[in-house]
């Protein structure tokens, strides 16, 4: 009989064989059973799901929060001959109306949702006209309340099995405690627990922490001995330009990358980086998640994470093409502290939360009463400046209403790209000084927008991408140029938060913030930051079989080429060299005759470490010196 996985696989990925687990969790969906899937980063996710969809009728719903995922996904699928569509923010809703239309009709085999587009009600009125055949929810940690990266909107796809009671649900996830891995089953409403798992052991990957005072000193030396491509996480956006702007200084190609860049900026970046034109990326931990480049050699971290599951998965991003990488953790002191205070920053005093909601309900002008799903702009700086808040205690205090049904806190929200000439239309046919490209893009703006001459347009660079021939980023850049040159005024896109409040104005005092949104998450959350100190103060013990014993494998080996594991190797070979030079030193002077220093030199030892021996055998009073001459006490 023939494998139709296999032959799948084959046709379309050119592989002769399924990698780990991958076969296990393809036959389990194939089934029809609720599935659940640990692996690693850079195990092989997305062929657990796209192959059993390829083997059945109808099409796959891949739910992922990572839009640069979801693009990259789409276009390969697309260049195998395989038909996949994505809706994502930023669309227009008639894009999004014709792409659901198409999935309905035109035999597409993959649709790619971000959690939010599931319950809106565009998506849930196309979708109960598609023929699913499976749901896939990629980073399923996001749907657990215990996980470290939750997200409310994740809570909502197990609605879609109330429109589709009898599809199995594929959960996929990289980072999970046994805890977690318990909870997503949950959540997802799985018909019985059924979880395929795959060591998280990198035999490849180096975990090293440096103890530090010099943090980028140590970092310029470790790039420096250390070749190949390099990611530089910070924590904060001014860290990782000033990361990398030092390091420009010193000689290396070095980028930035963060979630205030707007994202034909991060394309740029992105691009350079993938294609080796930059060595090393400075990012905060917005880089990273759905980037595909497996030759990457080195992930340092300027800052411990809040948790060994955010280190692990960003750690994780090094030598996924099997060869050696190294993952370093610069530490200080005063880390301990600054992670400590995080516990108490991300969970304000209640009352601190209360006065940020009073604060906002005065911000946005809201009477007591009023308010109910009423959705605003949010200006942070705008809010924190006027009220004495700081910006992280404020985020966090806004996080937690959010979870207590107060409010909706979006923070990624696109605008739209808008654009004004300031050159009138007969002084522009009078520019001759650009290029082909620049010519041509100004005529496709010309052709598809009116009133770019009396007042900003709102303009979409996918759309001109695809009239011109012009990359996105290749358009941005253009216009830039052109902005530059007082020829037109650019605005790019960029992100805007908003709050939508989802109950009426009330009291500040009567706000309740239940045990399971308060007290037990601050309880996990301090565990965590716990989790991650244990690892980088640890001296005794594997890095590997720490962060292992973290996702429930107790069992694991030593890695033997951690920092811990180097050093103990090393104790142990001076160990062995001190026993073997001793005992020769020992023989000669066995016959309780003088011998002089001289005659101490044996094959294979170095003169070092024969005379390090020497020194603590005098000291220790074995041997006696006297004259240059050697003599047995």
């Amino acid at each position: 009989m023939e494998d139709v996985y296999l032959s799948i696989l084959k046709k379309y990925w050119g592989y002769d064989q399924f990698r780990g687990i991958q076969r296990d969790i393809i036959e389990s969906i194939g089934r029809g059973e609720d599935t659940l899937g640990l692996m690693p980063t850079g195990g092989g996710k997305s062929i657990t799901f796209q192959v059993p969809a390829l083997a059945q009728e109808g099409i796959c719903i891949v739910v992922t929060p990572l839009i640069a995922l979801m693009k990259d996904q789409v276009i390969n699928l697309r260049k195998r001959g395989i038909k996949a569509a994505a809706v994502y923010s930023g669309l227009s809703r008639e894009e999004i109306i014709v792409t659901l239309e198409n999935c309905i009709f035109g035999d597409y085999k993959f649709l790619y949702v971000s959690p939010e587009r599931l319950s809106s009600d565009i998506f849930q009125t196309k979708v109960i006209h598609m023929p699913v055949s499976f749901l896939t929810v990629d980073e399923a940690h996001c749907i657990s309340q215990w996980g470290y990266d939750f997200r409310p909107s994740y809570t909502r796809i197990a609605e879609i099995r109330n429109l589709f009671p009898h599809i199995p649900i594929l959960a996929l996830t990289a980072t999970a405690t046994p805890e977690v891995v318990k909870d997503i089953q949950h959540q997802l409403r799985f018909r019985k627990e059924n979880a395929f798992r795959m060591s998280f052991s990198r035999k490849n990957l180096a975990y090293i922490v440096r103890n530090t005072e010099d943090k980028k000193g140590e970092l310029i030396h470790i790039l420096r001995s250390v070749q190949g491509s390099a990611i530089v996480y910070s924590r904060s956006r001014k860290n990782a330009l000033e990361i990398s702007s030092i390091l420009s200084e010193v000689g290396f190609t070095a980028t930035y990358y963060h979630a205030g860049l707007n994202d034909a900026e991060k394309d740029v970046r992105q691009h350079q980086w993938q294609d080796d034109k930059i060595r090393v990326m400075s990012a905060t931990n917005a880089f990273g998640m759905g980037i595909d480049k497996p030759d990457v050699r080195l992930v340092i971290h300027m800052d411990p994470p809040d948790s060994i599951e955010a280190y692990f998965q960003e750690a994780g991003r090094a030598g996924r093409d099997g060869k050696k990488a190294y993952a370093v953790l610069l530490y200080q002191k005063y880390d301990h502290t600054r992670l400590i205070k995080r516990i108490s920053d991300t969970f304000l005093d209640k009352n601190e939360i209360r006065k940020v909601y009073e604060h906002l309900c005065y911000y946005f002008q809201m009477a007591m009463g009023d308010g109910y799903n009423v959705t605003r702009e949010f200006n942070m700086d705008e809010f924190c400046r006027n009220f004495k808040h700081f910006p992280v205690q404020t985020e966090s205090a806004l996080h937690i209403l959010e979870r207590a049904g107060y409010i909706e806190y979006k923070e990624e929200q696109d605008s739209v790209s808008r654009l004004h000439f300031l050159l009138k239309r007969e002084e522009l046919y009078r520019i001759h000084e650009v290029d082909a490209e620049t010519e041509n893009l100004i005529l496709w703006i010309l052709r598809s927008y009116g009133g770019l001459f009396s007042d900003y347009v709102f303009i979409d660079e996918r759309r001109l991408s695809t009239l011109s021939g012009l990359t996105t980023d290749r358009i941005y850049q253009i216009l830039l140029n052109l902005s530059q040159a007082r020829i037109l005024h650019y605005i790019p896109r960029k992100k805007i938060p908003y709050i939508t409040f989802l109950c009426k104005r009330i009291d500040a005092r009567r706000l309740v913030f239940p045990p399971e949104i308060y007290d037990i998450r601050k309880k996990k959350f301090k565990e965590r930051v716990e989790a991650i100190l244990h690892y980088a103060e640890e001296t005794d013990f594997c890095r590997s079989k720490v962060l292992l014993h973290y996702f429930g494998e107790k069992d694991s080996a030593e890695c033997g080429q951690c920092d811990i594991c180097l050093k103990r190797k090393n104790k142990d070979n001076i160990e062995k060299d001190f026993a073997a030079i001793s005992s020769r030193i020992l023989d000669i002077l066995g016959d309780r005759q003088e011998h002089y220093i001289s005659e101490m030199i044996f094959p294979g030892f170095s003169r070092k470490a024969i005379a390090q021996v020497l020194h603590q055998m005098i000291e220790e009073e074995f041997i006696s010196l006297s004259d240059g001459k050697l003599l047995l006490s």
